[in-house]
C-alpha cells in the first residue's frame, strides 16, 4: 500500500505495529444532554481538540454531566491523546491533542476517540506526534466514511499502523519536536503579528483616504455624524439608502412543490472575503426562474455580509460578474449604487474603513462571537460623498498605496506557509525515522 511506504524505510531497531498493540482506545459517547444519575463534569469536546495541540486546565471547557461509569471510562489522564473521530471534512479527521494537565472531572466528549498509550511500549508525546504526521494520519483519513459528515470506524483506529522506536528514542524524538516546533511556532507568531500591523496600517490608510481625500489643505467641516467626524467642506455627508439600493438575497429551504426549477450558482458568506471574493467553491441551488430574477447579481454590485463570526460583519467586495448568471444568499446583501451619485469602488472602499466598521458594530445584534445586521441598518449607514471624479481619483491613489502593503502581506503569508510546511515535514521525518537518532545514554 503506497500510503504505508514509510514502513519499509524505518530504522532496523524500529518496529511497525497496529495502534491496538501499543495503546488502549475508546470512542466517547459523553454528550451535553443531562440525565438523573449524572454529576457535573467539564467536557473536553471537538473544538478543544481541533483548536489546541495540548489539553491543559487553562482551556474553557464546556460544562456537562456524566455518570460515574462514564467518568471512569472517559476521564482524561496525562499523556492521553484525544483525536477527532467525526468531522464534516476528511482533512479534519484524526486531528490529535495531547493531554498535559487534567482533573478528576475532566472527561473526553462526543465526536472524539480517547487513546491511552501503554507506558512500557508507547510514549504519549511520541504517539501525539505520530498522529500529527501526515504519512501516519492519512490512514485515518482513508478509513473515514460518510457523505456530508465523515466518521472513523472504531476498528480502523486500532488497526492503523504506527512507527514504534525503542521507548527511550520515542521520548528523545518527542522532546526534540517540542523544542523545534516551539521555535517554528515563535517565528510564525512573529510573522502573524506583522500581518496584524499591516492590516491596521491598511485600514488606517483607507480611513484617511475616504474621510480626508487627497488635498491635506482642503477646509474641513463637521459632518454631524459621529462615525464620520470632520470631512472636506465640499463633500456631502449622506446615508447609503440615498445613493444605492440594498437588495436581499435568496433564502434556502423553500418547498416549491411541482414548480419548474432551474439550477444556478449562488454566493455564500464564505465566498465574500474582506476586499475580495473567494470563488474556489461556489454552490448551486434549484430555484424557480421568476424568483431567481429578484436575487440576480449585476456587475458593479457591492457585496456585504450580513454577519456570522464578528469579523465577517459587513465584510465585502465588488462583484464583477465573474460568474454569470449568479444569485446571492440572503445573508449577503447586494448594494447596487446609483452610478450618477456614487461609484462602486467608493462604496467598497468606505465599507473597509474604521468609520463603517464602527457603525456596523454599533448597530449589529451581538451574541458570543457572532454578529448580524439588518438591511434597514445597512441602508442607514452614513457615507461621505465627494464629487464622482474625486471619488475615482481618491480610490486610485489609495489602491496604489495599499498595493505596496499588499505585496508585503503576500510575502509574509508565503513565509508563514513555508514555516508551517517545514514544521509538518519535520514532524513526519522525525517520527518515521528519516532523522538519524543516536540511542540516548
Amino acid at each position: 500500500m503506497t500510503h504505508l511506504a514509510w514502513v519499509d524505510a524505518l530504522p532496523k531497531s524500529w518496529a511497525a505495529k497496529p495502534l491496538r498493540a501499543t495503546a488502549d482506545y475508546v470512542v466517547s459517547n459523553v454528550d451535553k444532554v443531562p440525565a438523573d444519575d449524572e454529576v457535573p463534569v467539564r467536557l473536553c469536546n471537538y473544538t478543544d481538540v481541533y483548536n489546541n495541540e495540548f489539553i491543559t486546565l487553562g482551556l474553557d471547557f464546556m460544562q456537562a454531566t456524566a455518570t460515574a461509569t462514564e467518568i471512569a471510562k472517559f476521564g482524561l489522564a496525562v499523556d492521553d491523546v484525544a483525536i477527532t473521530k467525526d468531522s464534516e471534512s476528511w482533512d479534519d479527521i484524526g486531528v490529535p491533542a495531547l493531554v498535559r494537565e487534567t482533573a478528576e472531572d475532566l472527561v473526553c466528549g462526543y465526536h472524539l476517540a480517547l487513546i491511552r498509550p501503554r507506558k512500557q511500549q508507547m510514549d504519549g508525546a511520541f504517539l501525539f506526534r505520530c498522529l500529527q504526521a501526515k504519512p501516519v494520519r492519512v490512514q485515518l483519513e482513508l478509513a473515514a466514511n460518510g457523505v456530508t459528515r465523515f466518521g472513523i470506524p472504531k476498528s480502523d483506529i486500532g488497526a492503523m499502523t504506527l512507527p514504534v522506536p525503542p521507548l527511550a528514542q520515542q521520548r528523545a524524538i518527542a522532546d526534540y519536536l517540542d523544542r523545534e516546533t516551539a521555535r517554528l511556532d515563535a517565528l510564525v507568531a512573529a510573522k502573524e503579528r506583522v500581518l496584524g500591523l499591516l492590516a491596521e496600517k491598511r485600514r488606517a490608510l483607507i480611513t484617511r483616504a475616504v474621510t480626508r481625500g487627497l488635498d491635506p489643505r482642503a477646509p474641513l467641516c463637521n459632518s454631524g455624524i459621529p462615525w464620520l467626524g470632520e470631512i472636506p467642506a465640499h463633500w456631502t455627508p449622506t446615508r447609503l439608502k440615498f445613493v444605492a439600493e440594498v437588495r436581499g438575497g435568496f433564502a434556502l429551504g423553500k418547498n416549491y412543490g411541482s414548480t419548474s426549477l432551474v439550477e444556478l450558482p449562488y454566493l455564500r458568506v464564505a465566498n465574500v472575503q474582506d476586499g475580495h471574493l473567494d470563488l474556489t467553491d461556489v454552490t448551486t441551488v434549484m430555484v424557480p426562474a421568476s424568483e431567481a430574477a429578484t436575487c440576480m447579481l449585476q456587475a458593479g454590485d457591492v457585496l456585504m455580509n450580513e454577519g456570522g463570526d464578528a469579523d465577517k460583519l459587513g465584510r465585502g467586495a465588488i462583484w464583477h460578474a465573474e460568474i454569470s448568471p449568479c444569485l446571492h444568499q440572503n445573508h449577503v446583501f447586494a448594494v447596487r449604487p446609483n452610478t450618477h451619485k456614487v461609484l462602486s469602488v467608493w462604496l467598497d472602499a468606505w465599507t473597509l474603513s474604521e468609520g463603517a466598521k464602527a457603525y456596523l458594530e454599533s448597530r449589529a445584534k451581538q451574541s458570543t462571537n457572532l454578529a448580524s445586521i439588518s438591511s434597514t441598518n445597512i441602508k442607514e449607514m452614513p457615507i461621505p460623498l465627494p464629487p464622482r471624479e474625486e471619488q475615482a481619483a481618491i480610490v486610485e491613489r489609495m489602491e496604489e498605496r495599499c498595493g505596496q502593503l499588499d505585496k508585503l502581506r503576500t510575502s509574509t503569508e508565503a513565509t508563514i506557509a513555508l514555516l508551517k510546511e517545514r514544521r509538518a515535514a519535520l514532524i513526519a521525518a522525525a517520527v518515521t525515522g528519516k532523522i538519524v537518532w543516536e540511542s540516548p545514554v
